[in-house]
């Protein structure tokens, strides 16, 4: 099954159970919201999951661009990706956690038909926060899912104040022998849904407090998804990343690891320039410049000749289409040569100052803020160009 039509099928599913279409915002999280960029589909949503009324009604779904760059150092990896789409369904004070399970394993095996042999749940085992909940176990016992309790894997917060409450979360088989173990004894459970009872706020003191209602915030993996459904062993081989499997290396022969990185961070950067942010070296122009130097970093260790410029508009046009975004390609080709020259000229400072007899010895924290304070070389760039 391609992404569109996971897409698809999600979004008629839960509009037929009432569900009423959101339309997904930009990476920007709206005025108030601590984070730099939106990590999960909720964030668009806090204020009427504390309590203001939708203009759409109780019941949501839609499929939102995420960015999340905790994850940075394990891009490369089978699940995991710097910016993704997510998948989410929302009930604002309406229907409850058993019901949402319901139709969460409804469409994963009916919708979508996954084996229920092939699934495994964990749930919310208890601690001195909350108590066990029962509820979501005793769902899973009932379909004959296997469930295991946890605490601290089971527990969502958007950060360390704000929205919380226990969660379910859904896993799906991916070895290539019969389902064994559990989600936390074994990688091979990859986690594909979290449901989570989202009821309670984190006060500044580490206290919770009820919010005004009782909701329910899913959030379902598009591409991790995608490679399960399509017997793929990891995200970079799914169909949303055929055309850079395709061409990235008929113009920079890479490794796959290095392909990988190569091709997320660009992927990356393109919708994070395409949402309106530019590579700079604060705040969130921070994180397309980092994307883009990890990258020149890796095209540049076997040939200092690669640009930027040599790669196919079909990736940017393939790209900002995917993640619906009404931007010209030309201008997000243009702040990343733009980056690429100053990345050029900040090496080329780098090499010689570096050069000088007094860095040529193990450099102190001393000589790394001098660096940076007055080169501006960060520490990473100048452990690199010590390793030239």
């Amino acid at each position: 099954m391609q992404t569109h039509d996971i897409v698809r099928t999600f979004l008629e599913y839960f509009e037929e159970r009432g569900h009423r279409r959101v339309t997904g915002s930009t990476l920007l999280p709206p005025p108030g919201d601590p984070v730099l960029f939106t990590t999960s589909g909720m964030h668009p949503l806090t204020p009427y999951l504390e309590g203001r009324p939708h203009p759409l009604g109780r019941r949501l779904v839609n499929v939102q661009r995420c960015l999340r760059t905790t994850d940075l150092d394990e891009v490369g990896d089978a699940t995991h990706l710097t910016v993704f789409q997510m998948l989410g369904t929302w009930s604002l004070g309406d229907y409850e956690g058993p019901e949402s399970l319901d139709w969460g394993y409804g469409l994963l095996t009916d919708g979508l038909g996954v084996d229920p042999g092939l699934l495994h749940a964990t749930v919310y085992g208890g601690d001195e926060r909350s108590g066990r909940d029962d509820a979501s176990l005793e769902f899973w016992q009932s379909r004959g899912v296997p469930v295991e309790p946890t605490v601290e894997d089971n527990w969502w917060s958007n950060g360390p104040t704000g929205p919380c409450g226990p969660d379910s979360e859904i896993f799906l088989w991916s070895g290539d022998t019969p389902p064994r173990s559990t989600p936390t004894r074994d990688e091979r459970w990859v986690e594909v849904w979290n449901h989570v009872m989202m009821r309670h706020r984190r006060l500044d003191d580490g206290s919770l407090v009820p919010l005004p209602q009782r909701n329910i915030d899913t959030g379902l993996g598009l591409e991790r998804l995608a490679a399960l459904l399509q017997g793929r062993s990891s995200v970079f081989e799914c169909d949303v990343f055929d055309p850079w499997r395709r061409l990235v290396p008929t113009t920079w022969p890479l490794e796959e690891q290095s392909l990988r990185l190569v091709s997320d961070h660009l992927r990356s950067s393109f919708v994070v320039i395409g949402d309106g942010v530019r590579p700079g070296s604060t705040g969130r122009g921070y994180v397309p410049r980092r994307l883009i130097r990890r990258v020149l970093t890796v095209l540049w260790r076997d040939d200092p000749t690669r640009s930027l410029g040599d790669l196919p508009s079909g990736l940017i046009e393939h790209t900002l289409d995917r993640f619906r975004q009404d931007t010209d390609p030309a201008d997000v080709r243009r702040p990343l040569l733009d980056e690429e020259q100053r990345f050029r000229r900040l090496l080329d400072r780098g090499r010689r100052v570096l050069a000088r007899p007094r860095f040529r010895r193990p450099l102190d924290d001393e000589d790394f803020h001098y660096l940076h304070d007055t080169h501006g070389l960060p520490r990473d760039l100048i452990m690199t160009l010590r390793q030239e």
